[in-house]
């Protein structure tokens, strides 16, 4: 019997999986549990809409993620710090400051953990960072530390 999987099943598929299982297996557990579906003309046909909608959305979200990273390409945040003479700063730049930066000054709402920095940031110049949206989508935020005057 040909069944649609609607959730995952251990050994035999993921949701929308469309499967050749025995007739017992497909009548006594995965319907009966409602981990599946029987294959119908009309059940691959909305699981083809489905498909369809969810990869129409993945298209839209990656076209606003690339729209994003072109703005935060052209955002540059200032920051000021105390500094010593040789350039180190007596304070840092962490990924919470850059994210709260971002929502104040370019009216961006990026969540830190989004944000990439191997340590803090704590001399002053000026960096790049970058900003992970997606998989395959990355920014990179110019951030200028000056000395505090």
């Amino acid at each position: 019997m040909r069944v649609v999987l609607r959730s995952e099943v251990a050994g035999l598929g993921r949701p929308g999986d469309v499967k050749d299982v025995a007739d017992g297996y497909a009548q006594n557990y995965l319907v009966r549990k409602g981990l599946a579906v029987e294959a119908t003309a009309g059940e691959l046909k909305r699981l083809a809409q489905q498909a369809t909608s969810e990869r129409a959305k993945k298209d839209r979200a990656h076209a606003d993620a690339a729209a994003l990273a072109e703005r935060l390409d052209a955002t540059t945040l200032a920051f000021t710090l105390k500094a010593g003479k040789d350039g180190k700063t007596f304070g840092s730049v962490t990924t919470k400051d850059i994210a709260e930066a971002l929502k104040r000054v370019a009216k961006i709402e990026i969540e830190r953990t989004k944000i990439h920095l191997d340590e803090p940031l704590r001399t002053l110049g000026v960096h790049r960072v970058e900003v992970r949206l997606l998989a395959d989508v990355r920014a990179k935020v110019t951030v200028a530390i000056e000395p505090e005057r």
